[in-house]
């Protein structure tokens, strides 16, 4: 449904994007995160046809889009496309918002899918409303109605829940999730929170000064990430220093690990493992232990930092009622379902 080649877009002579390839599937839903100024939102505004491509191309399911050579204006791309700001229309009703593209279909038919699209957003009561009368989850999911109910192929949403408290952008997200895989609608959406990212995506580009560092599943952004840079911005964790005994033993503070995620590491080189907290298991049975520096109560878990005896601190996620104190110390071991080693950066 949607693939980009080698896309690169320019401001002038200032090239902001360049060398991004990604491809999603029918019914697939994309993200793209990274810091403020990566590109992000330069990559959606390009396949919505609202920037030329300095190179590369853009395809949907009709055909290339955009090019060098060629440019699809927006409005016949059959895209839908939900803000920021949801662009509601304060003087029509909810029902009139939801079927403002429908203009193409019967009075009978449009009216239809309006109330189809108010009960698969769960607000089936509410299409004679005003939007000031709605909560700004309401609005979200009306803005969504409104930008899904004339079927577009592709459906791009530019950071649409980050008017909305943290609470309320989980829920709405996971609900966001099933309606467009019940209406199995392609999306490519635009974050700075990786958690909304999570929760929405079957893929991920992670972008950094304007370029894909990796596009990939969750979990394997989380616990395969390709560079430090995906490590670090993905999850939390902390590398900890190693020494690679040979080409697939790495000795760290914890003992001896076996690896097989990096190819090409020599007897004696000096790595950096990457640890997150879910790899460190409290378990007051185990013969290491590390003295608790700082906690973070998370309701079901604590997040502990953790200091060694070599002096190196980790995180631990523990259930919450393992409540141990600041300055305590605490048994602890790992549990790596694969290891990732970095060469360490002298």
């Amino acid at each position: 449904m949607l693939v980009l080649e080698q896309l690169a877009v320019a401001y002038g002579p200032h090239t902001v994007v360049k060398d991004i390839s990604l491809s999603l599937s029918k019914g697939q839903i994309g993200c793209l995160v990274g810091p403020s100024g990566c590109g992000k939102t330069t990559i959606l505004r390009a396949i919505a046809g609202f920037e030329p491509l300095a190179g590369g191309e853009i395809s949907l399911a009709q055909g290339v889009v955009s090019s060098q050579h060629y440019h699809c204006p927006p409005e016949q791309r059959h895209l839908g496309m939900v803000f920021q700001d949801f662009a509601l229309f304060p003087h029509l009703t909810v029902a009139e918002n939801i079927g403002f593209g429908l203009q193409q279909l019967s009075r009978t038919e449009a009216t239809k899918r309006t109330r189809e699209l108010l009960h698969l957003v769960g607000l089936p009561d509410l299409g004679r409303r005003y939007i000031h009368q709605l909560s700004g989850g309401q609005q979200q999911r009306i803005a969504l109605a409104r930008a899904i109910a004339p079927k577009p192929e592709i459906l791009l949403l530019d950071e649409p829940f980050s008017s909305l408290d943290a609470e309320l952008r989980e829920s709405l997200a996971r609900d966001i999730r099933q309606i467009l895989k019940h209406e199995e609608m392609t999306a490519v959406m635009v974050t700075h929170d990786q958690f909304e990212a999570f929760t929405m995506a079957d893929l991920i580009g992670v972008m950094e000064h304007g370029r894909m560092q990796q596009w990939a599943t969750p979990y394997e952004l989380y616990h395969k990430p390709i560079n430090r840079f995906v490590a670090d911005f993905i999850g939390r964790g902390v590398l900890l220093p190693g020494e690679m005994l040979d080409g697939q033993q790495v000795k760290t503070s914890f003992g001896i690990f076996a690896q097989s995620y990096l190819a090409n590491l020599q007897q004696g080189e000096q790595v950096d493992v990457l640890i997150r907290p879910d790899d460190i298991v409290h378990d007051d049975d185990s013969g290491v232990t590390a003295k608790v520096l700082d906690k973070s109560f998370r309701g079901s878990h604590i997040l502990y930092t953790l200091q060694l005896r070599s002096g190196d601190e980790v995180y631990c996620l523990a259930l919450s009622h393992h409540n141990h104190a600041v300055g305590e110390m605490i048994g602890i071991r790992l549990d790596l379902d694969h290891m990732v080693v970095y060469p360490r950066i002298s």
